[in-house]
């Protein structure tokens, strides 16, 4: 029926290639939309504020997740005074990627200037066996400015018996505070990730792993109630240089994402988290 090449050879599958761009502005007592620029499956919607003076803005990536090949560009741009908090509709899954097929790339620039508050609360990232993903995540923010970040990678769903045999993973996590490098976070791995997992220095037999990064000048002063709230789970707090790092470690996505949540509940002072995150 059809005379041309197989549409399952690697060289013809269709990759998605998606850009957002967003930037807010104050005016008066609120945060509003200054620029929005959307190009392919990236998309950004705006649901009514739950906070005044924040704003809530929910990523969406239509392509129903990342494979192989796929490129993701995320820009986020709060200007002088803004107050806005970033969340994604789902969870995003990186699926296992074809011999042949370059990593998935994805970029992401975070810049919060002078007195502004951004948080950045995507979901989960889910992995599937043989997937392929080179990440960064680049934050920018004003000496005077304040940051939240949470960032949690799921290493097979164990409730469906999935596991990461084997994969490439390169992971970087880097904020700045004016001309200074606060944290450098990076994760290699690759080859039998499941095995690596295993080792006590690594992951201790951890299928998921979180990061929560704050940076304000209260990180000193929630560093204990952070510690409390994350209570015996798997995790550990410090703080250092005006940066509040925690690291929590689990068997499964739903008790690492309780630990996250009453760590933020600390860090945020008890506002409502975004309602994706309730679906």
């Amino acid at each position: 029926m059809y005379d041309g090449g197989s549409l399952s050879e690697p060289g013809l599958l269709q990759r998605a290639v998606g850009e957002l761009r967003v930037v807010v502005k104050r005016f008066g007592p609120e945060t509003v939309l200054d620029e929005l620029r959307q190009v392919g499956c990236l998309k950004a919607r705006f649901p009514r504020r739950i906070v005044s003076g924040w704003m809530d803005i929910v990523m969406l990536n239509t392509g129903g997740g990342v494979a192989g090949g796929d490129r993701l560009d995320v820009a986020i741009g709060l200007g002088a005074g803004t107050q806005a908090t970033i969340a994604a509709q789902a969870a995003e899954r990186f699926y296992r990627a074809l011999a042949a097929d370059a990593p998935s790339r994805v970029r992401t620039r975070l810049t919060v200037q002078a007195g502004a508050s951004l948080e950045w609360l995507p979901q989960e990232t889910i992995l599937f066996d043989r997937c392929a993903l080179d990440r960064r995540l680049e934050v920018d923010i004003a000496p005077d400015a304040c940051f939240l970040g949470v960032e949690t990678v799921v290493f097979g769903r164990a409730a469906m018996g999935e596991r990461v045999r084997q994969g490439w993973l390169r992971d970087l996590i880097r904020v700045r505070r004016g001309d200074q490098l606060l944290l450098h976070d990076a994760i290699r791995l690759d080859g039998e990730i499941d095995a690596s997992l295993q080792r006590a220095a690594i992951g201790g037999g951890a299928n998921v792993v979180a990061t929560v990064v704050y940076v304000a000048p209260d990180a000193g002063d929630k560093l204990n109630a952070v510690r409390t709230a994350m209570g015996p789970a798997e995790a550990g707090a410090s703080v250092w240089n005006g940066m509040l790092i925690a690291r929590i470690l689990g068997t499964g996505s739903a008790s690492v994402r309780r630990t996250v949540i009453a760590a933020l509940d600390v860090l945020r002072d008890a506002r409502p988290l975004p309602r994706v995150w309730l679906c």
